[in-house]
């Protein structure tokens, strides 16, 4: 069984910085990715970015630089720098892990997700 736990949500005002982290435990894969997508109330679950087993990233289109994906291998963690967040950031955030090669954007082709973590930014 594979779990993932996020944290480092939290509130803060437009134009601040925050990096989530998102730590895997239990069974390992030979190859893998990892990606983050965040949620809104009233909206569909959305892609933000993605890291695989060899640190290789796909991002996604709309990011435009403001996002930056990476990984601790060591502690099996990986990150979300967000940068210059806006009110229209506000979302609850979520690692997904699918086991396999091929990056994916579609929440349906990840098989395990965490809780999520609540970021809120204020105007």
């Amino acid at each position: 069984q594979v779990q993932l736990v996020e944290s480092g949500g939290g509130l803060v005002q437009a134009g601040d910085s925050l990096r989530l982290s998102c730590t895997a435990s239990g069974r390992t894969f030979y190859s893998y990715v990892m990606a983050w997508f965040r949620q809104a109330p009233g909206k569909e679950r959305e892609f933000l970015g993605s890291i695989n087993w060899a640190d290789r990233t796909v991002y996604g289109d709309f990011v435009k630089d403001r996002f930056t994906i990476s990984a601790d291998n060591d502690k099996n963690t990986m990150f979300l720098q967000m940068n210059s967040l806006a009110p229209d950031d506000t979302a609850i955030y979520y690692c997904a892990m699918r086991q396999g090669s091929v990056f994916k954007r579609d929440p349906g082709d990840y098989t395990y997700w965490g809780q999520g973590t609540q970021v809120t930014v204020s105007s």
